[in-house]
């Protein structure tokens, strides 16, 4: 069986690019990271690392070994966490995997009302857009985004509620033309610079790429991330436009102008997919209750 350790070691050395880098990043010394190198060598029977001049490279067999253990490793430090939590007597747990709108608008109401009800409840939140994350624990609650007319996505395991349709906003520099107008359409927005605020084409990506391709045009991008609070700033330099759901604008913006979309409106369907769990029934429907009292007093919601 493979030691984990020396697999860790492994994508030490070649993150570091040599052996004694890793041996300093790692505080071991030059001569325990080779014996580690060669015991895995052994363990796999591969060729990990050839002789280059006076040191010494990493195979392509190397490579592919550090990328296939790159999901095994962390779920073993997913496991390692739980048996520190066993031993150390932390065993409530809500994991929450969510938008990062819905991280920064709804989660404080859902971990207050959570702890009033299990005070010694620990609530672990993860981004599950633009991608979800390895090493994480499976989410007892999977906040997603759906296209408001789309298919109604189903969890196996879970139960599916649904939470809010939000209509999405037209971003825009506070000096654009366009923001004196009461509503933008898409169309307005074809010959503009973009700014992509999902480049993985997450859900909330593909329901405004759709939108675009269904006005005619697709958008030209002036810059593409995956954060968009960073797309906010980047709009707010007069570097392009954006068109975000309401959430991720949802506090005050004196540096860029929100203007709402029509001729279509874009809209996106919040649900929540709840962990089928006897033993955490109660505190997940704790939580479900908090997410639906919190869409409700989101400004528009029809509730």
């Amino acid at each position: 069986m493979l030691n984990p350790h020396r697999l860790v070691v492994l994508r030490a050395v070649l993150e570091a690019g040599s052996i004694n880098a890793a041996a300093r990043n790692l505080t071991y010394s030059p001569a325990t990271i080779s014996q580690h190198m060669t015991a895995l060598a052994r363990e796999t029977g591969l060729v990990l690392f050839e002789k280059q001049g006076r040191g010494i490279v990493a195979t392509d067999a190397a490579r592919r070994l550090a990328d296939h253990a790159a999901a095994l490793l962390d779920d073993f430090g997913r496991l390692e966490r739980a048996v520190a939590d066993l031993r150390d007597g932390r065993t409530e747990r809500l994991a929450i995997a969510c938008m990062a709108s819905v991280a920064e608008s709804w989660m404080p109401d859902v971990v207050r009302a959570v702890h009033r009800h299990r005070p010694g409840l620990t609530v672990e939140i993860s981004l599950n857009e633009p991608m979800p994350g390895r090493g994480r624990r499976a989410p007892d609650l999977d906040i997603r985004t759906e296209p408001a007319d789309g298919v109604q996505i189903r969890l196996d395991g879970y139960d599916r509620h649904e939470l809010a349709v939000e209509e999405l906003v037209v971003v825009l520099p506070a000096g654009h033309p366009l923001a004196a107008a009461g509503a933008v359409t898409l169309r307005d927005l074809e010959a503009e610079p973009w700014i992509d605020h999902d480049i993985y084409d997450s859900p909330i990506g593909q329901i405004v790429l759709s939108a675009c391709r269904t006005a005619g045009f697709t958008p030209r991008y002036a810059a593409r991330l995956d954060d968009h609070r960073a797309a906010l700033r980047l709009v707010a330099a007069g570097l392009g436009v954006t068109v975000l759901p309401r959430l991720a604008v949802a506090g005050p913006a004196t540096d860029v102008a929100v203007r709402p979309l029509r001729n279509p409106s874009v809209s996106r369907r919040i649900v929540v997919h709840a962990r089928r769990d006897p033993r955490r029934a109660a505190i997940v429907s704790h939580a479900v209750n908090q997410l639906r009292t919190t869409a409700r007093a989101e400004p528009g919601h029809p509730g």
